[in-house]
């Protein structure tokens, strides 16, 4: 290992203010200093390159090192972004709200922003404990701030954590996108090259947010979908995740007049080890176990998940055998129809879902006569549609609220959910029920996905750069039609992601994860029948995991 790595470690070691992670990286150094080789292989991993800003801002493992997330990096990236700000309208003093899940060091990682905001001369306005991020995205709006900060790693494993960035004025709560997303990465590292983390001005005159905000958005989320007659009586489960989303939710469900959950126990409290799940992800095999056991004690009709920010939602359903956890597009044409047909009439109301997403959407979309927007992934371009009404994508993420919330919300979704449930119950019909009458208004469509999780992530840069170079003639026997590089594609802005249309009319999608060390494949079909289009699917599924498989 070259003297460079070292020496930046001695940099990092003398300007850190976290006696954990300065304990940790002083061993590390002394252990390299030994000849210990792991140890100079940890050390080039934490140093050779800096966490950059992706798909929700920047997000990593808890830890010593330039691309881990610590409080270094926090302070860096929070006097960052103060510069981006300042400079945007060197006049003003902007303002910035910052919020925090129950994630390990998130407090701690909100609190040295909101001080390093406010010593920039930044208005900063720190939310008053631990909440869900869709709250933070509220607040952005309501306060009219110019910017936000989220600490949360969502649904990544429990050693992660992360800071999610939000615009205020013209971008109205969004997510960022290019090119502030660039300049912002720009800003950090000039701090970072050019300034010492110590030397940062710091002021505890920050603001702390009374409980307005918190009553506003409760408000405005009860207000998706009061609880209509079929709500009373309903039998279901929730479950938090060890998330931070039960206070919120609860009250927002007292509010719009819904019968309180069995919740899930082990998991109602935020955790940030969460001890009852390997990943805090609903999708992950496994992770909604225990809600499944409390749902069957229970006799309930139907489980609801949120995430540990509650910004996603799950929903399962009995089966046969067990539990069957809803898709994220069932979930989202369900969600989309229900918008759609409140909207049918509106002039220029579109719905939008990213392009990985089903295409059911689209024929939704123009059987009520609104217009239709095919994004890519990630809610800082959903929320960006014209005229949007609704938009999700697959990975558990609907945007139901727009006016109020510019980001995936798994609160309002839930309410807007259990409307749709209610008002099936009260006319004797179930949630299956509405996915048969779902298929018999738009078709067999049916859709899967395939994830190669990693332990390197050039893994996955090596097998997107073999399909590039040999595009895939057919999926099975299924020949393919048309190959699509959207790097080459300037209408879709550059995104990594090879698109391929199947004689059938299937699809298949491959894009490396943005949160997660995951290539993920998605699947779409559309068959004569249920029959047909999960054959389908089983058959594509097959033939994208030998190719994944061939090439890893």
């Amino acid at each position: 290992m070259g003297a460079a790595i070292l020496d930046r470690a001695r940099a990092w070691l003398a300007q850190d203010p976290d006696e954990q992670t300065r304990t940790e990286l002083a061993a590390l150094i002394e252990r390299v200093e030994a000849g210990d080789e792991d140890a100079a292989d940890d050390l080039a991993d934490r140093f050779d390159g800096r966490l950059q800003f992706g798909t929700a801002g920047l997000r990593g493992a808890l830890g010593a090192g330039s691309n881990r997330m610590n409080r270094v990096l926090v302070a860096q990236a929070a006097a960052g972004f103060a510069e981006f700000l300042r400079t945007r309208d060197p006049e003003a003093t902007p303002t910035v709200v910052v919020g925090y899940d129950g994630r390990r060091n998130s407090d701690v990682f909100a609190r040295d922003s909101a001080e390093l905001f406010a010593g920039a001369g930044l208005r900063a306005i720190l939310l008053p404990r631990r909440l869900p991020t869709p709250v933070l995205a509220f607040a952005v709006r309501h306060f009219g701030a110019d910017a936000g900060v989220m600490v949360t790693a969502s649904h990544n494993p429990p050693n992660d954590n992360g800071y999610k960035v939000y615009l205020g004025g013209s971008d109205a709560g969004s997510q960022i996108v290019a090119p502030s997303d660039a300049d912002i990465a720009a800003s950090i590292r000039r701090v970072a090259d050019e300034q010492s983390v110590s030397d940062l001005p710091r002021s505890t005159a920050y603001e702390i947010a009374d409980e307005a905000v918190i009553e506003a958005y409760v408000s405005a989320t009860a207000a998706v979908g009061p609880a209509p007659e079929g709500a009373a009586g309903t039998r279901w489960v929730y479950t938090a995740m060890h998330g931070v989303g039960w206070e919120t939710f609860s009250r927002v469900l007292e509010e719009a007049g819904y019968p309180q959950p069995t919740v899930v126990p082990e998991q109602i409290e935020p955790d940030g080890t969460f001890p009852t799940v390997a990943f805090p992800n609903p999708e992950e095999p496994g992770a909604m176990d225990l809600a499944f056991a409390t749902a069957a004690a229970s006799g309930a009709e139907f489980v609801l998940a949120q995430d540990p920010d509650a910004d996603r939602l799950a929903v399962a359903i009995p089966a046969e055998s067990g539990w069957r956890r809803l898709t994220g597009n069932e979930v989202g044409l369900l969600l989309g129809r229900r918008a759609a047909r409140a909207a049918a009439g509106t002039p220029d109301a579109s719905l939008a879902c990213s392009l990985v997403s089903s295409p059911g959407l689209g024929a939704i979309a123009e059987k009520y006569g609104l217009g239709f927007h095919e994004t890519l992934t990630g809610f800082k371009w959903i929320s960006r549609a014209p005229g949007l009404v609704f938009g999700f994508e697959e990975a558990l993420g609907y945007l139901v609220n727009p006016e109020t919330v510019r980001d995936k919300d798994g609160i309002s979704a839930s309410i807007a959910f259990l409307e749709l449930a209610a008002e099936a119950r009260g006319r004797g019909a179930t949630i299956a029920d509405l996915l048969d009458e779902l298929t018999a208004e738009i078709g067999f469509y049916a859709s899967g996905q395939v994830s190669l999780r990693v332990e390197d992530v050039s893994t996955i840069a090596t097998i997107m750069a073999s399909l590039r170079a040999e595009p895939p003639a057919a999926f099975g026997e299924t020949a393919v039609e048309r190959a699509d590089d959207l790097l080459q594609d300037p209408a879709r802005l550059g995104g990594d992601v090879l698109r391929y249309a199947l004689a059938d009319g299937s699809r298949v999608i491959a894009r490396p994860s943005g949160t997660e060390p995951k290539l993920k494949a998605y699947l779409d079909v559309r068959g004569e029948s249920a029959e047909d289009s999960a054959a389908r699917l089983v058959a594509l599924e097959q033939a994208v995991r030998e190719l994944l498989d061939r090439l890893s």
